[in-house]
């Protein structure tokens, strides 16, 4: 169980209400964030050797900023049927990841390399100083398509020199 919501439950807080660090910064960010803070969607991860799973792994060294986005892609439709995040970074980085793995689901692959991270952005209302979260969000959902793609071609190579090798 993550600290934020053991400490929720120590002072009796609901799953929707701000824990005593989200009101502090409440002035600085929006609810979206906030939100997206307290009640992170999607958090965990898949194995990264299924071959249905596309992993992007992220970081702003400026800022120490790391973010994993992963998808699980059914195969047949190249629909992203599920996605998860793990963050290590401020409120604003968290929020970006978690809205980016609730907008790709259910999307196909293609569609989800249209999102932009002024969209992610917008969304959450980040101030200037927090573009880059928001940055960081659109990379690792382009890097979790392509290690997905990379991973197609090497299972798609490989099955094709086993055929060839066996003929």
């Amino acid at each position: 169980m993550m600290l934020r919501q053991v400490a929720k439950k120590a002072l009796g807080l609901t799953a929707r209400q701000s824990t005593p660090w989200s009101v502090g910064i409440s002035r600085s960010y929006h609810e979206n964030v906030i939100d997206h803070y307290d009640n992170p969607r999607n958090v965990g991860s898949f194995d990264k050797n299924d071959p249905t799973v596309g992993t992007g792994l992220v970081g702003a060294p400026a800022c120490g900023d790391v973010m994993k986005l992963q998808i699980k892609v059914d195969e047949k439709t190249g629909q992203i049927v599920d996605a998860r995040f793990k963050t290590f970074g401020c409120g604003s980085a968290i929020a970006s990841s978690s809205v980016a793995t609730e907008w790709v689901k259910g999307k196909a692959m293609e569609d989800v390399l249209t999102i932009k991270n002024t969209e992610i952005a917008k969304h959450l209302s980040l101030p200037p100083v927090k573009l880059h979260c928001s940055m960081l969000a659109e990379d690792a959902i382009k890097a979790a398509v392509k290690d997905y793609k990379d991973k197609r071609v090497k299972t798609n190579g490989a099955a094709a020199a086993g055929e060839t090798t066996q003929a």
